[in-house]
């Protein structure tokens, strides 16, 4: 899809949204659909920037959809892979903090405590870690907060002489 495409759908995203009463609530949600997956194109591309902005407008443009919650978890996302962490934990919190029911919360707790540690906060990150083990103990997000655990142990231990 180009780059005229994204505008098309931003455009049409932005029309029905403006005016529900042209758009079926079939059509809203292929609309948010469309958006959401050419804005999930644009991080599977690597190019954050464009993701972070299409993820953002979808939010304000499907803000009650049911996608909301893992366009919020994709800003902090990018927001993470660009370097940008304090900006990552403040989206990955926002995920925790308004989508309580979100499939995305042992994901987001996960990129909490690896923001932290890029930060340099390990208490925080290993608070974090501890907490998606407690929460979602099946879950992938717990096997590797138990891996980072470990880490973190491993660098806080002193070096035998």
């Amino acid at each position: 899809m180009t780059r005229k495409s994204i505008w098309i759908l931003v455009v049409t995203s932005i029309l029905l949204s403006a005016n529900p009463s042209f758009a079926t609530p079939s059509q809203m949600h292929d609309t948010s659909r469309r958006l959401y997956d050419r804005v999930m194109e644009e991080f599977k591309h690597r190019d954050y920037e464009a993701a972070l902005a299409g993820f953002r407008l979808f939010i304000e443009l499907h803000g009650q959809s049911a996608l909301a919650a893992n366009a919020q978890y994709w800003i902090g996302e990018c927001q993470y892979r660009m370097g940008k962490y304090k900006d990552a934990l403040n989206s990955f919190y926002n995920v925790v903090s308004y989508y309580p029911l979100s499939p995305k919360l042992a994901a987001s707790t996960l990129k909490i405590g690896q923001a932290y540690t890029k930060l340099g906060d390990h208490e925080k990150a290993r608070m974090m870690f501890d907490r998606v083990v407690d929460q979602y103990p099946d879950s992938s997000e717990a096997e590797l907060a138990r891996k980072a655990i470990e880490v973190t142990a491993n660098k806080s231990e002193p070096i035998p002489q």
